[in-house]
């Protein structure tokens, strides 16, 4: 432990000891099968989203994210970091988007594409509609612990908000590589420079949701079960540039919030006054 006290939060190059634990359990993982296939899928079966190794590399960020707070505040700074995923607080404006906008940018992609006949609550999705819904929840949503719970404050005391955003975006994009190789993933049917330009849009609306809301997991989460809801239409890649405007419009009404660190989220251990808001 690096002092005795939760207020000597962890210093920000450890964003660097985040990424490549992050990048090594996922990659590492991964790596194996295309290394040595046969040996992999004779010891651990075919990799698909539904194995547990799979989703040992999609909680990377977390996983290293609790561990570094484990290791510097131990079980205390854990439940305290944890904690976060409780505050629900936020103007009412990103609720509503989150919630009713979201939904709707879908839809206007899919109207844009054409397909939203095809693809809006389609047999298909609502046969297995129960079963996605909660394999859903318990998907990219528990990243949220990794890139907004800790990297997220760590940068934004070094760099503004909207440099920050565009950081995380890329190395959140870039992080999903080499699933655009499996060709049993959806991923794998899109391209990826446009899905790492989609990240990076995205991650400025985290960040809008993040700092309005005082660095809530909570309402990161839920923005990126929106964003892999089954319920909302196929769009791609019309509903990422329906985001890229957002994306363009949050900077545009925050911009002296997303162009300067002075009233950004910084902490990874929530101060005492935040348990009481």
């Amino acid at each position: 432990m690096k002092g005795n006290s939760l207020s000597n939060d962890i210093q920000t190059k450890s964003i660097w000891s985040f990424l490549i634990m992050t990048f090594a359990i996922t990659w590492g993982i991964i790596a194996i099968y295309f290394i040595t296939p046969g040996l992999a899928k004779n010891l651990f079966g075919e990799l698909h989203d539904k194995h547990p190794l799979f989703f040992i590399g999609m909680y990377s960020p977390s996983i290293t994210a609790i561990f570094l707070v484990w290791y510097h505040f131990k079980l205390k700074g854990v439940k305290k970091f944890l904690s976060r995923a409780l505050l629900w607080r936020a103007p009412i404006n990103w609720w509503i988007f989150i919630l009713a906008g979201t939904p709707l940018v879908f839809i206007a992609g899919s109207l844009i594409k054409g397909n939203l006949s095809e693809s809006f609550m389609s047999d298909e999705v609502m046969a297995t509609l129960p079963s996605l819904l909660l394999l859903r929840l318990f998907m990219g949503t528990l990243e949220e612990f990794g890139w907004r719970g800790f990297a997220q404050p760590l940068l934004q005391r070094k760099y503004s908000p909207l440099t920050t955003s565009v950081f995380i975006g890329t190395v959140w994009g870039i992080w999903h590589l080499p699933i655009f190789f499996m060709s049993n993933m959806v991923q794998s049917q899109w391209g990826f420079f446009p899905f790492l330009l989609g990240n990076i849009f995205l991650s400025i609306i985290f960040t809008g949701i993040f700092n309005s809301s005082k660095g809530s997991i909570f309402l990161a989460a839920l923005f990126h079960y929106q964003l892999i809801n089954p319920l909302w239409p196929d769009a791609q890649p019309y509903d990422t540039y329906c985001f890229a405007l957002v994306a363009i419009a949050v900077v545009f009404i925050n911009k002296k919030t997303m162009l300067s660190s002075a009233q950004a989220y910084k902490n990874i251990i929530p101060a005492e006054s935040e348990y009481a808001s």
